[in-house]
C-alpha cells in the first residue's frame, strides 16, 4: 500500500488537477508456466498468425476512429503486429518445442530488448510491442484482449503503463486523470494527456497497489496522487478546474502581458490532423510542426509531392497565422527504416536532427523543396527551423540551403548547451529566429536521459541550470527583429511561462489545451514582474526552490490555475 498517509508521487504532465474513482487495469494474461509444446506445429503456427492478424486489424480500426497523433501511433503498432521478422522468431520457437503463448511471449521479449537498446524513440515503442504481445497471447489462450473497462463516471485510470490502443479506447468524457507506474513525460500517454488537457502523472511507484474504487486526487503540478483526499483538497481542486474551464470558454485573442507586451501563444502539432484541429482553436499559429511524423514507421521516404501536399494543407489551415516547421528530427534516436545507419553506443549523442543530412543530404533537400513548393502554392511563407544545431557553421549552412530553396524566414532549435551559450553567434551566421526545445535542452544540460524515470528530478524544466541556458539564449531577443521562442514542455506551465518571458522569450508553443491558462497568467503579470521572477528562479539551488520562490511573486489567481 502507498505510504505517507495515502500519498504517492511521480512526474506530473501538465499543471491540471482532478478527482475521480480509481479504475485499475488488471495485468494482462500470461502464458502458463508449464505450457506444453504444440501438438501440431503447423496448426499452432496458423493459429498464432491468425491471432496476430486479428490484433492488427483491431488496431487499424481503432486508428481510423481515433485520428490525429493517436491514429499515427496505432497504425505504427499495427505494423508491429505484421512484422515478418517477429513471425519468423515465433515460428522458430514453436518448432523448438515452445507452447504457442510462450513462443509469442519469448519472441516479443527478444525484440523488446533490441528496441530498448536502440535509443529513446524505439525504447518508447517497447510498451506498444508488449501491448501487441498481450493481445495476441490472450487470443491464443482464448481469453478477452486486455483493455480499459467501461468508465461510468469521473475516473482516474491507473495502469502499469497505457498502450496506444488503450488510450485510443478511453472515453475521454469520463477520464478525470491518468496515473501510470511506467512511462515518461514524453511517452505517448503523456502526449495524449497533454493534447486533451488530462492531468497525468507517470513513474508513480506503487500505483497498482491503489484499490479499485478508491477516490483519488491527482495534481500534475505537484506530481502527487492522494488516496481518499480530504474535503478541503477536493474543494481546492474543484475550484482550480472551474477556473480553467471558465478560461477555456472565455474570450481569448493574442497573448499580452498586463502592461501590453506581446507574447505569441502557439500550438505544437505532429500530424496534419493535429494541425487542422489546432487551427480551429484560439491560437496564434504553430510554434512547432514536428515533420518527422511523416517519415517514421515507413518503408520509404515520403515523396516531394506527398510532403508538398501536407505542408500546403497546414499552411492553408492557418491562413495568415504563423507556422513554424521543424525539419526532419530523425536519426539514431528516431531511426528511419529506409535509411541505413551505423550502430551507435549512445544514440542521443549521435547522428540525429540536422546531423542526419551529413549522411543523407537528399532528405533535407527534398523537404526544403517541398516546403518552398507549398509556400508558392498557398502564397504563405512558413518559418523553417533545423533541429540539433550546435555551431555557427551548421546554422550558416542550413540558412544558406533553405534560402536557396526559396524559403525566406529561417531559424534553428536551441536544444544543446553549445547552441544556448553561442546563440548570438548562431543568429549572426544567418538566422532570423531561434526556438528553445526545453525537453532536449534539459536532457543535455543535466546529462539525464529523458526516459530515465529514476532521474525525473534532474529532468525538471525548473532546474536553475536549464533556466540559465534559456537566459543566455534570451539575450538574443535584445537584437532588433530576432524573436526567441520556446516550444518545449516548459511553455505549458503558466508559472514557468512567466519566468520564460522574464528571460526574454516572446513566443510560447504548447498543446492547444494549455493556451487559455497561459494567456490568463500573462494578462495578470507585467513584464517587470516576469523579470523579477526570472532573477529569483536563477538564484535558486533546486527546481523546488525556484518554483516556490517564483510563486511568492505571482498573482494569487495565477496560482489557482
Amino acid at each position: 500500500m502507498p505510504e505517507a498517509a495515502g500519498l504517492l508521487t511521480g512526474v506530473g504532465v501538465g499543471t491540471g488537477a482532478a478527482t475521480g474513482t480509481a479504475v485499475v487495469l488488471a495485468p494482462a494474461a500470461r502464458p502458463p508456466a508449464d505450457e506444453p509444446p504444440a501438438a501440431d506445429v503447423e496448426a499452432a503456427t496458423r493459429a498464432v498468425r491468425e491471432a496476430f492478424a486479428a490484433v492488427a486489424a483491431t488496431l487499424r480500426q481503432r486508428a481510423e476512429a481515433a485520428g490525429g497523433t493517436t491514429a499515427e501511433v496505432l497504425q505504427a503498432t499495427a505494423l508491429m503486429a505484421a512484422d515478418p521478422g517477429l513471425f519468423a522468431e515465433v515460428d522458430r520457437r514453436l518448432a523448438a518445442g515452445a507452447g504457442p503463448a510462450t513462443a509469442v511471449d519469448e519472441a516479443v521479449e527478444q525484440f523488446c530488448e533490441v528496441l530498448a537498446a536502440s535509443g529513446p524513440y524505439l525504447a518508447e515503442r517497447v510498451t506498444d510491442l508488449r501491448d501487441v504481445r498481450d493481445r495476441v497471447v490472450a487470443r491464443v489462450l482464448g481469453r478477452p484482449e486486455p483493455g480499459v473497462p467501461e468508465l461510468l463516471g469521473p475516473s482516474v485510470v491507473v495502469a502499469r503503463d497505457l498502450a496506444p490502443a488503450d488510450t485510443a479506447a478511453l472515453d475521454l468524457s469520463h477520464v478525470a486523470g491518468i496515473v501510470t507506474e511506467l512511462g515518461g513525460p514524453t511517452s505517448h500517454t503523456a502526449i495524449i494527456a497533454a493534447q486533451f488537457d488530462i492531468p497525468c502523472i507517470v513513474r508513480v511507484a506503487g500505483a497498482l497497489d491503489v484499490p479499485a474504487g478508491t477516490t483519488v486526487a491527482v495534481d500534475a503540478r505537484t506530481g502527487t496522487v492522494t488516496l481518499d483526499p480530504p474535503a478541503d483538497l477536493v474543494e481546492q481542486i474543484r475550484t482550480r478546474r472551474s477556473v480553467r474551464a471558465a478560461l477555456a470558454a472565455s474570450a481569448g485573442g493574442p497573448g499580452r502581458t498586463a502592461d501590453g507586451t506581446a507574447v505569441q501563444l502557439l500550438a505544437n502539432v505532429g500530424t496534419l490532423e493535429d494541425a487542422e484541429r489546432a487551427a480551429a482553436q484560439d491560437v496564434e499559429g504553430v510554434g512547432l510542426f514536428r515533420t518527422e511524423v511523416l517519415f517514421l514507421d515507413r518503408a520509404s521516404a515520403p515523396t516531394l509531392q506527398e510532403q508538398t501536399e501536407t505542408y500546403a494543407r497546414v499552411l492553408t489551415a492557418f491562413g495568415d497565422r504563423k507556422v513554424v516547421v521543424r525539419t526532419l528530427d530523425a536519426g539514431a534516436d528516431k531511426p528511419l527504416t529506409f535509411v541505413a545507419v551505423d550502430a551507435e553506443e549512445n544514440p542521443a549523442l549521435g547522428v540525429r536532427g540536422l546531423r542526419t543530412s551529413r549522411r543523407h543530404p537528399e532528405l533535407l533537400r527534398t523537404q526544403l523543396q517541398a516546403l518552398a513548393a507549398a509556400a508558392e502554392r498557398t502564397g504563405r511563407q512558413p518559418w523553417v527551423m533545423a533541429p540539433m544545431v550546435s555551431t555557427p557553421a551548421e546554422a550558416a549552412g542550413f540558412a544558406a540551403q533553405a534560402r536557396a530553396a526559396g524559403l525566406t524566414t529561417v531559424g534553428a532549435m536551441v536544444e544543446v548547451p553549445a547552441a544556448a551559450l553561442r546563440s548570438r553567434r548562431l543568429v549572426a551566421a544567418g538566422l532570423d529566429f531561434v526556438s528553445i526545445g526545453t525537453n532536449d535542452l534539459t536532457q543535455y544540460a543535466m546529462a539525464a536521459d529523458r526516459l530515465a524515470g529514476d532521474l525525473a528530478d534532474l529532468l525538471d524544466s525548473w532546474q536553475p541550470a536549464v533556466l540559465q541556458l534559456v537566459a543566455a539564449t534570451g539575450l538574443v531577443s535584445t537584437d532588433p527583429g530576432v524573436p526567441v521562442g520556446v516550444c518545449g514542455e516548459a511553455a505549458r506551465d503558466p508559472l514557468l511561462a512567466l519566468v520564460l518571458v522574464g528571460l526574454g522569450v516572446r513566443s510560447l508553443s504548447m498543446a492547444p489545451a494549455a493556451v487559455p491558462a497561459v494567456r490568463f497568467a500573462l494578462s495578470r503579470t507585467a513584464v517587470a514582474v516576469c523579470e523579477e521572477m526570472a532573477r529569483t528562479a536563477l538564484e535558486a539551488d533546486s527546481p523546488e526552490e525556484a518554483r516556490e520562490a517564483t510563486a511568492r511573486l505571482a498573482d494569487p489567481e495565477v496560482l489557482a490555475l
